[in-house]
């Protein structure tokens, strides 16, 4: 009986144990750190065990440089008795850049000179007629009840060619729509009036059958008292 157990005993001291163990591990990018590199590492332990690991890393860096900048060219008119004005202008893309320049007449301001002008020349007509050219001032004046010289004509006269001629006004789009505000204005005010002058007149009628009414009540109430009298 002994034997048999010394003999199982010795069996389990000598079996040998195994282990078979992978690992891996993997990471991702990192955008500091430009280029990429590979590692891995490998450890055998004793008893047949073994640990892999293995590490990619890649890095993309996309760097965008600020462009050129396209500079507008500037403008001197070299006098301060000029009537022009400057005007440049300028754009920039990555890869195209354009600018350019011109100077442009200020009419308005050509128009105050001359008839500076022609005041100190003695021509204060002229002067008005010129600066009655800005639909401003032409409204400006016939507001004021002085309207612009036209034909050589001035105060009723030419208010009246003004009238007449209404299409060479400087303000005649203006003018024209303010017109036909004015008659639409003129339009609703009447609808009122009518309307008002209705309901008058319904009411005025309302009220006189209420009084034909009661004028039939008092004339029965009358001869009913009269019957009784009797």
């Amino acid at each position: 009986m002994k034997t048999p157990l010394i003999i199982l005993i010795l069996l389990l001291l000598t079996t040998s144990v195994f282990a078979d163990t992978t690992q891996s591990n993997v990471s991702g990018s990192n955008t500091a750190i430009e280029g990429g590199y590979e590692s891995t590492t490998e450890t055998t332990y004793q008893s047949g065990s073994e640990s892999t690991t293995t590490t990619n890393n890649t890095t993309n860096s996309d760097i965008k440089s600020s462009p050129p900048q396209a500079a507008a060219p500037s403008y001197n008119s070299m006098t301060q008795d000029v009537c022009a004005v400057g005007v440049s202008a300028g754009i920039q893309t990555f890869g195209l850049g354009l600018s350019g320049g011109k100077h442009v007449i200020d009419k308005n301001c050509e128009r105050l000179k001359l008839a500076r002008i022609l005041n100190d020349f003695g021509m204060k007509v002229g002067a008005v007629a010129l600066l009655c050219q800005d639909e401003r001032v032409f409204e400006a004046m016939i507001q004021a009840g002085t309207p612009c010289p036209i034909d050589g004509k001035i105060g009723k006269d030419a208010k009246a060619l003004w009238s007449k001629y209404d299409h060479e006004r400087p303000d005649y789009k203006t003018y024209v729509k303010r017109m036909d505000d004015r008659q639409k204005k003129e339009e609703k005010i009447a609808k009122e009036i009518a309307l008002a002058e209705k309901k008058r007149i319904e009411e005025e009628i309302k009220m006189t059958e209420e009084l034909e009414k009661v004028d039939k009540e008092l004339k029965k109430e009358e001869l009913k008292n009269l019957k009784n009298v009797r």
